[in-house]
Parts: structure tokens; C-alpha cells; sequence
């Protein structure tokens, strides 16, 4: 049994790679780079990139909304994946919402510098206070 930090730590490598790749011409497929990630099915890892995926326009919308003087697309394409991977958790999931920043918070921790954890926890606790997140605590 994995732990959902992990597949959440793996959903990052995977849309890093993601975003990579898409600046390039270079074909690929997402279940691919999955299994690459990740050698057991995991359906939350699934759910957390496809989602990404699926919703990375409002997820881009409503990051650069709460976002001070910058967009996501200015961030480190890390730290656009933990943050639309938080995004998407908060918004779209039933995962609680002070899970869901706490666990945005952790992966900032492990991959990015100190003044990028404070941008994302700060933009994760604006949409927690400004957003409609369809009832969840």
C-alpha cells in the first residue's frame, strides 16, 4: 500500500516531465510516463495527473489570479506541477482542504527553496478563503 505523499510525490515527476515535453515536439504518452514513475497501478497518481491535465486551464487561471506580480508559467516547471497538483486537490477532490495545503506545502519543501514554499502556501491559503470548493471543509 503506498501513501498518498508518495503518489502525490510521483504525480510531480510525472507532469514535470509533462510540461517538459510539451515544449518539444517529441510525442509521448502519459500512462507511460506513469509507469515509468511507478511500477505498481496506482489510481490516485492517475487521478491526480489526468486530472491536472484535464483542468490546466482553470488550474492556470486561478493560480495566476492569487498569484502576486507573477504567473505559473513564470514559476520553475517543479513548482507548476506542486502547485497545480495542489490546485486541482483543493478544488476538484474530495481530499480535505487543510490536507491538501499541507501536503502542497510538504512537497514545496522537499523541491524548492524557502521563498517559493512561502508563494505557494500563500496562494494555496488564498484560494482556501476565496474559492468555492463545493462545501469541503
Amino acid at each position: 500500500m503506498r501513501t498518498r505523499s508518495l503518489a502525490r510525490d510521483i504525480s510531480v515527476k510525472v507532469l514535470y516531465q509533462v510540461y517538459i515535453l510539451n515544449n518539444t515536439n517529441v510525442k509521448y504518452d502519459v500512462e507511460t510516463l506513469i509507469k515509468e514513475q511507478s511500477e505498481i497501478e496506482d489510481e490516485f497518481v492517475n487521478e491526480l495527473v489526468f486530472g491536472v491535465i484535464k483542468h490546466q486551464d482553470e488550474i492556470v487561471k486561478i493560480a495566476n489570479k492569487y498569484l502576486k506580480d507573477w504567473t505559473i508559467d513564470r514559476l520553475s516547471k517543479v513548482d507548476k506541477a506542486i502547485l497545480s497538483i495542489g490546485i486541482y486537490e483543493l478544488l476538484y477532490t474530495k481530499t480535505p482542504s487543510i490536507v491538501c495545503i499541507n501536503e502542497t506545502i510538504e512537497l514545496a519543501k522537499n523541491y524548492s527553496d524557502n521563498e517559493v514554499v512561502g508563494m505557494i502556501n500563500a496562494v494555496m491559503d488564498a484560494i482556501y478563503h476565496n474559492e468555492d470548493l463545493n462545501g469541503k471543509e
